[in-house]
C-alpha cells in the first residue's frame, strides 16, 4: 500500500529498492526557500545497514507489512539453523547470513522473534537477556575478588566473554545480548 511520505513515523516498515526497511528516524524539513522533503535514517532489515535517504514532500513510499513470529531455536546443521514456530509446530530453516552476530548467542530452546515478508525470514530478535552457563575460564587468584577486573569466559552458546574475576565454570550468568556483556550472576 503506498502512502504519503508525511505519514511516515519511526518503526514503519517501508520498501526501498524492493528491499524491506525500517525507519530509525526521520525529520520533515521546510527549508526557506523552495519545496519542503523529509529526510529518515533507514535500517535494512535483511543486513542491518543503516542509510539516510531524502524524499520530496509529494512522493508516495511503498509500506511493507513485516510479521513476527515466535521461533525456538533447535539445532545447527552446517550454515543452517533450524527454529520450531511456535504457533503451527513446524520447522523454519534459517540461513547463517540472515541471523548475523545473533548466532554467537544462540542455545537450545531459545525463543526468539522472527521477522518475515512475504513468508521469507528477514533476521530475527533475541531476547535482550538470557542466562548463560559458564562452560570455560581461568580460575580466579584469590585476592584478586576486591579489585575490579575481568578474564574472559566461555558460555553455552560458544561465546566469549569478559566476566568478573571471581566467575568460575559451572556459574550462570546474566548476558545482555544486544552488547554481548556479562550483567549478573543468576541465581
Amino acid at each position: 500500500m503506498a502512502i504519503s511520505i508525511n505519514q511516515v513515523k519511526s518503526g514503519l516498515t517501508i520498501l526501498v529498492d524492493n528491499d524491506v526497511y525500517q525507519i530509525i528516524d526521520f525529520q520533515h524539513v521546510k527549508p526557506g526557500k523552495g519545496a519542503a522533503f523529509v529526510r529518515v535514517r533507514i535500517r535494512n532489515l535483511k543486513t542491518s545497514n543503516v542509510l539516510e535517504k531524502t524524499f520530496r514532500g509529494d512522493e508516495k513510499i511503498e509500506e511493507a507489512f513485516v510479521e513476527q513470529r515466535k521461533i525456538q531455536y533447535l539445532y545447527k546443521s552446517g550454515e543452517m539453523y533450524h527454529f520450531m514456530d511456535q504457533d503451527n509446530f513446524e520447522e523454519v530453516v534459517i540461513q547463517r547470513e540472515h541471523l548475523a552476530d545473533n548466532v554467537k548467542f544462540l542455545k537450545d530452546n531459545l525463543d526468539v522473534i522472527a521477522y518475515s515478508y512475504q513468508n521469507e525470514i528477514l533476521n530475527i530478535s533475541l531476547p535482550n537477556t538470557v542466562e548463560y552457563k559458564v562452560v570455560h575460564t581461568e580460575p580466579g587468584i584469590k585476592g584478586d575478588t576486591a579489585k575490579s577486573g575481568s578474564k574472559p569466559a566461555k558460555i553455552e552458546s560458544g561465546a566469549i566473554i569478559q566476566v568478573p574475576l571471581f566467575i568460575e565454570v559451572g556459574d550462570k550468568i546474566k548476558v545482555d545480548t544486544r552488547s554481548g556483556t556479562y550483567l549478573e550472576r543468576a541465581y
